[in-house]
């Protein structure tokens, strides 16, 4: 029998009983039924689908026409029983008020057996607030399938797909997972952004036995899990992980088997290959290309384990086996990775056999941590110039690679052999997620849109700002533009001037842009002034939303000049919010003359839990001269290990009485705390107060030369002097650069 529930044929307004119908139809559906959704928006919908169908018999929930059903606002959709299947539906627009969008089951004890949800969408299916937590699909039950499915766009907190393990019904459960598509989940900039969950630390000693095939995992990117195996005996084969700043970890539980996935970093930062950890894992027949990622995010990590671990630490990988995997253009393989005073306990009975690995571009590869006797090294072939972490194991020979299906592989080498063969079941674009629903690009784009010229004048920039959409560029003749309210920016722009003398920016309000959820902003080629601004508290030229933002912004500034920003004590160039994230802040080419506040005070999330502000800021080519508070605070505290941010560079830079104000509560030019990677180099900092260094969260990569420090100014690790043959300390102020130019003249 099939019943049609909802807008009906052919009318463009929705049945009164629309609820009450489906409620009645799923009641009254018996084994063979199809319940069939009429295409149509609807809003809140709570949709629980129950019911028991048989094998050969189940009970189908289906769209009309897949693409054209909505599930908007707070809907969401859970089920239980036995032969359930799902297709077709959408869900955008809106966010679950539960605790999942769909969920296998229906209460704690009404689960799922043999249900399936297949061709459903989940697109940028968020609450607004950003640490607001919840699953975009929690699987629960045994024997359940979801396939072809795309999902994409998960912002907030929370795993996008969790198979759960809380209840003895709900282990050994045998789930198949496959040939869907996983598009981009941007960073989170905290723990809880995994894409995929197997378990958790409590249930980790149970086996999950789920498989995890031929799917696509698309720029994923939440956090350094991005595939988290947190119990025994699961699968992972055939799948393809494009361009992901996270690995595939086997966090927890023992004996599960990664064999035939393709891991493609294609050189991108920060891109992640394989992690083990525990007892028993099979980790075969892989295929790496271009992953650069370190440590935790290394091509391969084998990791030390904590002795007599308790359960949601690290236990010792035993009896483990790396075996047949290719490593192409590859940056790192870290064996005993972690080892410190708790991370003691190296690995045993384990094998790295058999494996190829290739890189042309640098020799030193492997990087040892710790005692390796626990691993045994067999017949692994390694590139010319590679150097081998020990001579037992490992054999140099000349490599020659070829092209096949779009990888580069070795010639006449069995571990490519084995790669070759399981081609065909990896998942693609193609085989994966739905074909009657777009993929979307989620990443913010300047200038891709159309360039709007204005002409100075009041509020003509908020005018046009007004009729732009994203993507746009706002070109800017020579002359003043007074803005006497604040400009709301809820999408991509570029700001620049359209050739000649720089125009000129003025404002009468607290902030000249405030960046929204959704906002992002280049600003190229102005000056800005601060000569307008009203005497009052907390001004900034640019400031974040003062509500949590779900959408990580971009914030990028070039060639502009900043003067005259000083009408009170507190005026800062940009001002965050607590819950705010930027993937990027650029400050290129740039001078800050005369601010009594901070140019980048990202220091507001300080609750010591992993969180932070900004993911990567690049600070080239400026000049900052009388700035009252630090020129930057980066703050980045607690010991999470989830995330491995923020990534700091400050190059060719000048630092003339910054930070001296007798408000200054940093008492610093610049303050970094807990930074993962820093890199200062070729600047100078004179007559200003210390630049403060506190570096002792995780496992920081720090770089300092070529610095100059003068007329008092310090450089102070966690408080105490920091000294280093390529740092040039001079006690006198400094007037002139080594060239002759004028502090404060921007470098070239």
């Amino acid at each position: 029998m099939c019943l049609v529930v909802g807008f009906g044929c052919g009318s463009p307004e929705p049945r009164i009983d629309t609820s009450d119908g489906l409620r009645q139809a799923i009641a009254t559906a018996k084994a063979g039924d199809e319940i069939v959704l009429a295409n149509g928006t609807y809003t809140d919908l709570a949709l629980d689908f129950t019911g028991r169908g048989t094998e050969g018999k189940p009970i189908r929930l289906v769209a009309q026409e897949k693409g054209k059903v909505f599930l908007e606002g707070e809907s969401y959709l859970r089920l239980s029983g036995e032969h359930l299947v799902v297709e077709g539906l959408v869900f955008r627009n809106g966010h679950t008020p539960t605790s999942e969008v769909i969920s296998f089951r229906t209460a704690k004890d009404s689960l799922c057996t043999n249900c399936r949800v297949t061709e459903c969408v989940i697109d940028n299916y968020n609450p607004s607030e950003r640490f607001e937590s919840d699953y975009w699909v929690g699987i629960y039950g045994r024997n359940n399938r979801f396939d072809h499915n795309y999902l994409t766009g998960k912002r907030n907190q929370g795993v996008t797909l969790a198979v759960r393990l809380d209840s003895e019904e709900s282990r050994e459960n045998f789930h198949r997972i496959d040939h869907n598509y996983f598009g981009e989940r941007p960073l989170l900039g905290s723990n809880g952004g995994e894409t995929l969950r197997i378990g958790t630390s409590h249930y980790s000693l149970s086996n999950s036995n789920t498989l995890v095939e031929s799917n696509y995992f698309d720029r994923c990117s939440g956090e350094v899990e991005i595939v988290s195996s947190k119990s025994g005996a699961n699968e992972f084969r055939g799948n393809t992980f494009h361009e992901c700043q996270g690995t595939l970890t086997m966090r927890h539980g023992n004996g599960t088997v990664v064999d035939g996935n393709f891991l493609l970093g294609n050189g991108k930062p920060n891109t992640g290959g394989i992690r083990i950890i525990n007892a028993g894992q099979q980790v075969t027949n892989n295929y790496l290309y271009g992953v650069t990622g370190h440590r935790f995010r290394a091509a391969l990590a084998i990791m030390n384990g904590v002795p007599d671990s308790p359960i949601n630490r690290y236990h010792q990988v035993t009896d483990a086996e790396a075996r047949g995997n290719v490593f192409i253009d590859c940056d790192h393989i870290e064996l005993g990775v972690g080892s410190d005073g708790e991370r003691s306990a190296a690995p045993e009975r384990s094998l790295i056999a058999d494996n190829v690995f290739v890189n042309r571009k640098r020799s030193d590869l492997f990087t040892v941590h710790d005692d390796i006797s626990g691993i045994t090294f067999r017949d692994n072939l390694l590139d010319e110039q590679l150097t081998a972490p020990q001579e037992a194991g490992f054999r140099n020979i000349a490599i020659e690679l070829a092209g096949a299906e779009g990888l580069l592989l070795p010639t006449g080498l069995p571990a490519a052999d084995s790669i070759r063969t399981r081609m065909a079941d990896r998942g693609t674009p193609e085989n994966c997620g739905v074909d009657w629903y777009p993929i979307r690009e989620e990443g913010q784009v300047f200038g891709n849109g159309k360039t709007i010229r204005i002409t100075p004048g009041e509020n003509t920039l908020s005018d046009a700002i007004a009729q732009s959409a994203a993507g746009d560029v706002i070109a800017l003749s020579a002359g003043e533009y007074l803005q006497t309210k604040a400009i709301d920016l809820r999408h991509p722009l570029t700001i620049t001037a359209s050739g000649g003398e720089k125009p000129t920016l003025l404002f009468r309000k607290t902030s000249f842009i405030n960046l929204e959820n959704g906002g992002a902003l280049t600003l190229q080629g102005v000056r800005v002034d601060g000569r307008e601004c009203l005497d009052q508290p907390l001004n900034s030229v640019i400031r974040t939303s003062r509500y949590s933002m779900v959408n990580n912004y971009k914030l990028i500034i070039e060639n502009c000049d900043f003067t005259e920003l000083d009408v009170n004590h507190s005026f800062d160039v940009v001002r965050v919010a607590k819950h705010t994230f930027a993937d990027s802040i650029v400050l290129r080419n740039s001078t800050f003359h005369n601010v009594s506040g901070s140019v980048l005070p990202l220091h507001q999330e300080n609750d010591d839990i992993g969180i932070y502000n900004a993911e990567n800021v690049v600070i080239e080519n400026c000049d900052f001269d009388q700035i009252g508070q630090a020129a930057l605070h980066l703050y980045r505290g607690g010991t999470d290990e989830s995330t491995f941010g923020p990534f700091l560079t400050i190059d060719r830079c000048t630092f003339d009485e910054v930070g001296m104000d007798r408000r200054n509560r940093s008492d610093s030019a610049i303050r970094l705390y807990g930074p993962q990677s820093v890199s200062i180099t070729n600047s100078i900092f004179d007559d200003s107060a210390p630049v403060r260094l506190h570096l002792v969260v995780g496992d920081p990569v720090i770089s300092l030369a070529d610095c100059v420090f003068s007329g008092g100014t310090e450089l102070l690790d966690n408080g105490a002097p920091y000294t280093t043959e390529n740092l040039l300390f001079l006690p006198e102020p400094i007037t002139t650069l080594p060239d002759g130019r004028a502090i404060g003249s921007q470098l070239q």
